[in-house]
């Protein structure tokens, strides 16, 4: 990796502008409500692991999703099924009660990582389902930053091409999941894939990106929008009939703009018109579903009623900080020690935890104690509480706060910022960033798609692109060894360890 890194760091100032042209141009942006895009910085600097390693994550997330799928289920069918339910819109509860005992199937879910200092490996903070985004982004990055480097290197495009399918595709592994997936529900091969989303969708250009990829994977494939769905017996727009349906939509963002024919395809599981995965599974990604997932790594009667297996419980052990239903009263520790009142325990140790709202997303609603005397705390207080509060105040609010079902805390990873080169069309800077590591899997397939994960940096411990981040490529120190020895003749293998 130094050896790499030296290279990267001495042709900075000509290989940085060109790549993020090229991720630009494949569709590494942003689109606003105005249809204009925004290109999404890339790194340079990638980080690099095995691909054993790559895989090896994967698995562990298929675990952790089909753990939390089982998880909701359990909760959702029980007594404390408001605990979870209070959590979701008025829409997404009603189609969870519909449909969450016909959602056995997750063609594509994505587990977020922190890694922590102490290189204990990683450790999962939530759990992706609705859209589980950036496979297209992912695969964007990685093939600008090969062929980059690749052409540096004097290598040909036929070169290039094997390098990338030595790195790996989740676009390729996506398709693969959605076909096995149909394959399950009706036999044979989908005629033609609707990729479903909002008109000017923030990621829409990721979408259009994932509809060309099918295409040449063999599939025909169409970006569509929820006002050009119509049929009675088959799913029609624009005069296609389609008969998969990629949900790339957010099932709050119906009650913005109400599609009663969207609704009816997301409460028929199985789909009569057109088979739908991901299926609405809100549920599943809530933070409460973790909450119970860490409680039951300590209560093995709650892990046997959720049906988790040795495997899906182990991951759990191994990879889920300790995570609680964030209200006043007993609860147990991290240690499984009693405490008394657990809002007081957490106040008491600012450090040690973060506090998350459980149904939200892009980090707008998290707050962590190790932080709080930072100026960003009291902003990020006054947008989820409407004022500047202490951590001490902040515990009292969030555990009598009811919206979006509350708060829940988690215990906090401590990660480091890295030194990488975020590059923009106009030149390179140097930045300190905090690096998560996002793994994709399948849950309820008969044979897991070839997956791998994605990458984001943020100068915020709250990684999220629109912050002021990027995406650092993914690749695989196979790839990476043979760009080196492209690089320079000789090189040693050892130069490409993982980031």
């Amino acid at each position: 990796m130094r050896e790499l890194l030296e290279v990267l760091e001495h042709e900075a100032p000509s290989l940085g502008p060109p790549l993020a042209r090229a991720a630009y141009s494949r569709g590494l942006a942003v689109t606003g409500p105005d249809g204009t895009t925004r290109p999404i910085p890339i790194t340079l600097t990638p980080v690099l692991l095995d691909r054993a390693e790559v895989r090896s994550r994967a698995t562990l997330s298929a675990q952790l999703a089909s753990a939390a799928l089982k998880m909701a289920r359990l909760i959702l069918a029980g007594p404390q099924s408001d605990v979870l339910a209070s959590a979701l819109s008025a829409l997404e509860r009603r189609i969870a009660q519909k449909t969450f005992r016909a959602v056995t199937r997750l063609a594509t879910t994505r587990v977020d990582y922190f890694l922590p200092e102490d290189g204990s490996g990683p450790r999962a903070l939530e759990i992706n389902a609705t859209i589980p985004a950036m496979q297209g982004y992912s695969d964007i990055a990685a093939q600008s930053w090969i062929e980059t480097v690749a052409a540096r290197a004097g290598l040909s495009d036929a070169q290039a091409r094997r390098l990338l399918d030595l790195n790996g595709s989740n676009a390729l592994a996506l398709h693969d999941a959605l076909l096995a997936a149909f394959a399950l529900e009706r036999a044979g091969r989908p005629r033609r894939i609707a990729l479903l989303c909002r008109r000017n969708d923030a990621q829409l250009t990721e979408v259009r990106f994932l509809a060309s990829r099918f295409r040449e994977l063999g599939s025909e494939a169409d970006v569509v929008y929820p006002d050009e769905l119509s049929g009675e017996s088959v799913l029609e727009a624009r005069g296609q009939v389609y008969d998969l349906v990629y949900r790339h939509l957010f099932v709050r963002r119906l009650e913005e703009n109400p599609s009663p024919y969207v609704e009816q395809l997301f409460e028929e599981i199985p789909g009569r018109k057109a088979v739908l995965f991901n299926p609405p599974a809100s549920q599943v990604e809530v933070k409460t579903t973790f909450a119970f997932l860490s409680q039951a790594s300590q209560d093995l009667a709650l892990a046997k009623q959720a049906g988790l297996s040795s495997d899906e419980l182990e991951a759990v052990r191994q990879s889920v900080p300790w995570t609680r239903h964030f209200r006043g009263g007993p609860s147990t520790d991290p240690d499984g020690r009693k405490i008394a009142d657990l809002v007081a325990w957490v106040a008491g140790r600012p450090e040690r935890f973060v506090l998350k709202r459980a149904w939200d997303y892009g980090g707008k609603a998290v707050l962590i104690g190790a932080s709080a005397q930072e100026p960003g705390f009291a902003e990020r207080t006054r947008a989820a509480f409407g004022a500047e509060l202490t951590w001490s105040e902040v515990c009292q609010r969030a555990a009598e706060d009811a919206v979006g079902g509350g708060f829940v805390v988690q215990e906090r990873v401590a990660t480091a910022a890295e030194r990488h080169l975020l590059c923009t069309q106009s030149g390179v800077t140097p930045a300190r960033l905090y690096v998560d590591f996002s793994a994709y899997a399948s849950v309820g397939l008969n044979r897991a798609p070839d997956w791998g994960g994605v990458c984001r940096g943020s100068p915020s411990q709250i990684v999220n692109i629109v912050g002021g981040g990027g995406v650092l490529p993914l690749i695989t120190t196979e790839a990476a060894a043979e760009l080196l020895r492209a690089l320079r003749p000789g090189a040693s293998e050892t130069g490409c360890g993982a980031l």
